[in-house]
């Protein structure tokens, strides 16, 4: 049974946002069309968002009082509750089965890192689907798509990046990332 992955698309992810990346409007448009195209194809559809609180650094995570170093320290963003923290209103969350906040109070890049409102974790909802394979796709190709995508190997399952349907920080880095991903042993595809 396959799973899809959709990660973090979220509108301070997108063009205009806090952290916006080119063509991430784009990627929540696509994801919704690939999932409308093929109604069957996934066993379980499962969203990740960051959810950071808004009243302190997320354990460093958000630059305070210092400009960011866009490596481990960001400007704030999709905190919890706010319009930034919403999926981008092109991505059909009615086509979404299962909901992941990551980064409450913690950095968190990974969809693995984050829960269920009710406290599942990932590999549980997984397991629960007898999941044995995963797309994924969402923001950034880069960050949160890369980290998800390496857990998900490590945790042993096949692994397939929909490469038409992600976006990244930078050209050189989002290309480093995929080749990474390839050599880990995830495949790069392009399915519409």
């Amino acid at each position: 049974m396959r799973a899809l992955f959709i990660i973090d698309v979220q509108n301070d992810f997108t063009e205009g946002g806090a952290l916006g990346v080119d063509g991430g409007a784009a990627v929540a448009a696509g994801i919704t069309t690939h999932l409308e195209a093929h109604p069957d194809r996934y066993g379980v559809v499962i969203a990740s968002r960051d959810w950071h609180h808004g009243d302190d650094d997320n354990g460093g995570h958000f630059a305070v009082g210092v400009e960011p170093d866009f490596v481990t320290t960001w400007p704030v963003h999709c905190v919890a509750g706010t319009p930034g923290a919403e999926y981008h209103p092109a991505l059909d969350v009615s086509l979404i089965d299962v909901h992941i906040a990551k980064g409450q109070g913690v950095p968190a890049y990974s969809i693995f890192e984050g829960t269920t409102d009710d406290g599942r974790t990932v590999p549980q909802v997984l397991d629960a689907h007898e999941i044995t394979d995963i797309d994924v796709v969402g923001i950034a190709t880069d960050y949160c798509v890369r980290a998800s995508a390496l857990d998900a190997l490590d945790g042993g399952w096949r692994v397939r990046v929909i490469t038409d349907l992600v976006a990244g920080v930078a050209l050189a880095s989002s290309a480093a990332a995929l080749e990474e991903l390839e050599a880990a042993g995830a495949e790069l595809a392009v399915v519409r």
